[in-house]
């Protein structure tokens, strides 16, 4: 049965997310705010809120596990699983502003992440620092978007009504499906004897980082691999600045140390992927086979260091 309500719950949290985001999408069209802004802002963050249902849900029930490990598992699949996947099936380009401005702000709050975790737990003025780089950082992308600002195609929009019930509906599915997937994965972990540690880190990441793995696949078969990068990055900044932000907040959150490892490791993939980019500014095939090979040995790693077959 928890498996059903795992299942269900990781439904609701990608529908959820997709109502949000057009409901949200097409009232800041009808006050004509720039689509791009909204690419921006309501598409990123509205993509992220899988991440931060789950993250904040088990912050507030006191599962930290379930709540670091969805973000820091989230960003490895993000960018090992969801560009390794979308380049092999057909290389991804990297625009220049990802490869100059994204991919090394990723980097550096993963590197402050791993900073604040030396002493073993994220605190309150951690999270709040979060949040401020968050500000920051949305302030440059908006500040840049407005100077390179295109003629914009016109998009059909939602009536007043079918926009607030897509909104109201959305976000009411992610609560939902926040609250089912961590109270469903806290009785798998238990049964199973996994630890709220490799849920996290494995099932609940996966789960809620479908909806950037289903529409960056999409986009690559309809032939638009660059946007697959951009999709991965952003989600990753976004949910350590808003999602660990947000949570830490509300909560302070207890690490334990083998998160300061798989920070280590998402540190060491996020470098890698830069570095792939770099060469002729995209992961070619080969190198998205090396990135999913990479995630298997990742999980491996993980589940052998759970049940103790391997301390590292």
């Amino acid at each position: 049965m928890e498996y059903i309500l795992l299942i269900i719950g990781f439904v609701l949290l990608v529908k959820g997310a997709d109502f949000f985001v057009d409901g949200a999408s097409s009232v800041a069209g009808k006050l004509k705010v720039p689509s791009l802004i909204i690419g921006l802002t309501v598409v990123s963050l509205g993509t992220s809120l899988p991440e931060a249902a789950v993250s904040i849900s088990a912050s507030l029930a006191g599962d930290n596990g379930i709540s670091l490990g969805n973000v820091i598992g989230s960003n490895i699949f993000n960018l090992l699983m969801v560009v390794g996947i979308s380049s092999i099936i057909l290389p991804v380009v990297t625009d220049n502003a990802v490869l100059t401005r994204d991919m090394p702000v990723n980097i550096g709050i993963t590197a402050a992440l791993l900073v604040m975790l030396l002493d073993g737990n994220l605190s309150r003025l951690d999270a709040v620092i979060l949040l401020l780089l968050l500000a920051a950082y949305m302030f440059i992308l908006i500040r840049s978007a407005l100077k390179n600002r295109v003629e914009e195609a016109e998009q059909k929009l939602l009536s007043w009504p079918k926009s607030i019930i897509f909104i109201v509906a959305g976000a009411a599915a992610i609560i939902g499906g926040g609250q089912l997937v961590v109270n469903s994965a806290r009785t798998i972990a238990i049964t199973l004897g996994m630890g709220e540690t490799l849920v996290g880190l494995t099932v609940v990441a996966i789960g809620t980082s479908l909806p950037e793995l289903v529409t960056s696949v999409v986009a690559a078969k309809k032939g638009d691999s660059g946007i697959a990068m951009g999709n991965a990055v952003g989600s990753c900044i976004f949910n350590i600045l808003f999602i660990l932000g947000m949570a830490g907040v509300i909560k302070p959150m207890n690490a334990e140390g083998s998160f300061f490892i798989d920070t280590a490791i998402l540190i060491g993939v996020s470098a890698l992927m830069l570095l792939f980019a770099i060469t002729k500014k995209r992961t070619s095939r080969i190198e998205g086979a090396i990135c999913v090979l990479i995630y298997a040995a990742y999980t491996a790693y993980i589940i052998m260091r759970a049940f103790g077959i391997w301390i590292f």
